[in-house]
């Protein structure tokens, strides 16, 4: 066999191990994240059954939740790529990735109790942002019920990190799956009051989704404690004890990770809002779009995911082809995907919008007839949205993380909000404008990611 055979024979077997590598990890990652939104979407089974109002409630009860708590997943996060990077170092490292963990349940505290501050006064906040009087008062006890999920929500982040540096993410998703399970039954209890305990409504289903957090918490700390696998690394041992330079080095990683998912975040939850305010329609056919879109987006985000761990590996190992094979997997994966649900969302809208309404129904005829313009744009920055998400991860890995916030910050909010008031209102485009407005704020904000992450030796980001 010729040299040139061989190294072309060598090239094949690392890029066909890394698509092996990140499908196993990716997969995982992927369908916690799916779960995730399962979890959530009980507790809306349950709060629909006790009216519109309830669930008007509880929909911007959780949008305000959601906005504030995305910031402390990102910090959190930050644990992610820190692991990686020591185990690419040394792939027997215990104490500096337990130091790490100890630290980020730190980060997890100092979030939390600033976090249940601004959730505690829910119903002043939605007064501010205009929302109806009798439904930011019945949201108030709602999210005062979930707020406390934050801090076990977070350590749980922490504990998900671990486990996918390890590339060990299954445990993760068993985890969830037993919590939505966990939550069903806890809805079932408290909402309705079955097992003589009373029907508590709203603020029950409130409970159930702490509850259940806590019992997400509780099952990952069993099997981190007592799995071979996880146990000699004895994270808990000592958690109290501070590491101030690791503490700050977190912080460093993660606050701009926190800020750039808020910038995201609350970029569509903006959008939501501003639905609101042209119509009801609108926001009706925006929440089935939007609902879809969210979907669809759990697997570039799972392989986003994926990407931190094994650039982030790489990186640590100093290996430059190894960065560059689990960046471009990753992003074949990812855009390949999202491809498809591309040309599905603009080729059949019609089928995507009848499992959210009855399209039979002339009464919401309107509606489904929105909710399809609004998915062919949903289709268009598909794409975008995929290649952004991915390329923050494989960032992130690079422990690149000040220029992405500022870069979402110019995409989402500098261009992208002036872009949604001007088509979304002053344009006559309506919803349509708003769609349009947020695909092109994803686009800019992927091509800018994605020209960073091309040349990211030129800049000096491969460089431990």
């Amino acid at each position: 066999m010729s040299a040139i055979s061989y190294a072309n024979d060598s090239a094949r077997s690392a890029w066909t191990a890394e698509l092996k590598a990140t499908l196993w990890l990716g997969a995982p990652l992927v369908a916690t994240n799916l779960a995730q939104i399962a979890l959530g979407t009980t507790d809306l089974l349950f709060i629909g059954r006790l009216g519109a109002e309830s669930l008007a409630a509880a929909a911007i009860g959780v949008n305000l939740f959601f906005a504030v708590l995305i910031f402390g997943i990102g910090v959190a996060s930050a644990t992610a790529p820190m692991m990686a990077n020591e185990l690419g170092r040394n792939r027997f490292s215990v104490r500096d990735l337990r130091r790490t963990f100890r630290q980020g349940l730190w980060i997890c505290v100092f979030i939390a109790i600033p976090t249940w501050i601004i959730l505690w006064n829910t119903e002043a906040i939605l007064l501010l942002l205009g929302q109806k009087p009798e439904l930011a008062a019945a949201a108030q006890p709602f999210v005062r019920a979930i707020m406390w999920s934050v801090l076990p929500f977070l350590v749980f982040v922490v504990l998900r990190s671990f486990v996918a540096a390890l590339e060990r993410p299954m445990w993760a998703l068993l985890v969830t799956l037993a919590a939505i399970v966990f939550n069903v039954v806890a809805n079932w209890v408290l909402v309705f009051g079955h097992l003589g305990f009373p029907a508590l409504g709203l603020t029950g289903s409130g409970i159930a989704t702490t509850l259940s957090n806590f019992f997400l918490l509780g099952a990952m700390c069993v099997v981190v404690s007592y799995h071979k696998r996880f146990r000699r690394y004895r994270l808990f041992g000592r958690w109290w004890r501070p590491d101030w330079p690791r503490l700050a080095e977190l912080w460093r990683l993660g606050l701009p990770i926190g800020v750039t998912m808020a910038f995201e975040i609350t970029i569509f939850n903006a959008a939501v809002f501003m639905m609101g305010r042209i119509g009801v329609t609108e926001a009706a056919a925006h929440a089935i779009a939007i609902q879809i879109a969210a979907a669809t987006f759990m697997v570039p985000m799972g392989l986003s995911q994926a990407a931190t761990v094994r650039v982030g590996r790489a990186y640590g190992a100093k290996d430059t082809e190894g960065i560059a094979r689990a960046g471009w997997t990753a992003f074949a994966l990812s855009l390949g995907f999202m491809s498809i649900t591309c040309v599905t969302m603009m080729t059949m809208p019609g089928i995507l919008t009848a499992a959210f309404i009855d399209t039979t129904n002339p009464a919401n005829l309107a509606v489904a007839t929105m909710a399809a313009s609004f998915l062919f744009f949903a289709g268009v920055f598909q794409i975008a949205d995929g290649a952004q998400v991915v390329a923050a991860g494989a960032l992130r890995g690079l422990r690149d993380t000040r220029m992405p916030m500022l870069i979402a910050a110019f995409g989402y909010w500098v261009m992208g909000l002036p872009l949604c008031l001007a088509l979304g209102f002053w344009s006559g485009l309506g919803g349509v404008g708003i769609w349009i407005a947020l695909a092109t704020s994803l686009a800019v904000v992927a091509v800018i990611m994605v020209w960073r992450w091309v040349n990211r030796e030129r800049l000096g980001l491969t460089q431990g």
